[in-house]
């Protein structure tokens, strides 16, 4: 019996070092780009005019998402806006390009109406939750902004302040810091402990990433 006992010991052990490595309460050791010999791109555009480049400013707000670890929680708002205690994974989006002076909500709705036929999963606009889904996010970045690889495994093309789609269900923003193999860390809401972790390849295995964007504009399709 002793030796079932340890086995279940063990057994157990295994499940909650599993379970705390899965929602990142083991420390581990975390990398820059510099430990890659990866240059971090620059968009060499300060928006909001304080001193920060625009990426470097949406990286700061994502951050900030991430150490105020609002409560998951999805409805409608009437006003648009949830309170900042409150969110869900897109409005980690809006509060990051928000730092850098960005109004996502008005973009959102301005490309929706003058190009209604590029959104076909909308029947009628509401401008206070558009900008907070998923799908419409996609639509909007893949026709305005910088649209890049979605292969992980070019680590040097996957930057701070870069946006990630998940097959249409999750968003969310990349984080400056690094895993052993060079992938980004992510920084998004998906109710877990921790709002920035190395979770990166874990979502791409589980719905893979349609979108990898970086906020500058280029001419609309």
């Amino acid at each position: 019996m002793k030796k079932w006992y340890w086995i279940f010991f063990v057994f157990l052990c295994f499940i909650i070092l599993w379970i705390l490595d899965y929602y990142g309460f083991l420390p581990k050791k975390t990398y820059t780009a510099l430990d890659f010999q990866i240059e971090t791109v620059l968009s060499g555009i300060d928006y909001n005019q304080n001193g920060i480049d625009d990426y470097q400013d949406i990286l700061i707000g994502a951050k900030k998402e991430a150490k105020r670890k609002p409560k998951y929680i999805s409805k409608y708002y009437s006003e648009g806006y949830p309170p900042e205690n409150e969110g869900v994974c897109t409005d980690v989006i809006w509060r990051a390009l928000r730092e850098a002076g960005y109004d996502l909500k008005n973009l959102v709705t301005e490309d929706i109406k003058n190009n209604r036929d590029a959104y076909p999963n909308i029947i009628n606009p509401d401008s206070n939750i558009d900008f907070r889904r998923v799908t419409n996010l996609n639509i909007y970045f893949n026709r305005n902004v910088l649209v890049l690889t979605t292969d992980i495994s070019d680590i040097q093309s996957f930057q701070p302040g870069d946006i990630v789609v998940f097959g249409n269900e999750h968003i969310g923003i990349l984080s400056d810091k690094r895993n052993k193999k060079g992938i980004p860390y992510l920084i998004h809401n998906a109710g877990q402990p921790r709002l920035e972790e190395d979770t990166l390849e874990r979502w791409n295995r589980k719905k893979k990433i349609t979108g990898h964007y970086r906020f500058s504009f280029v001419e609309t399709k």
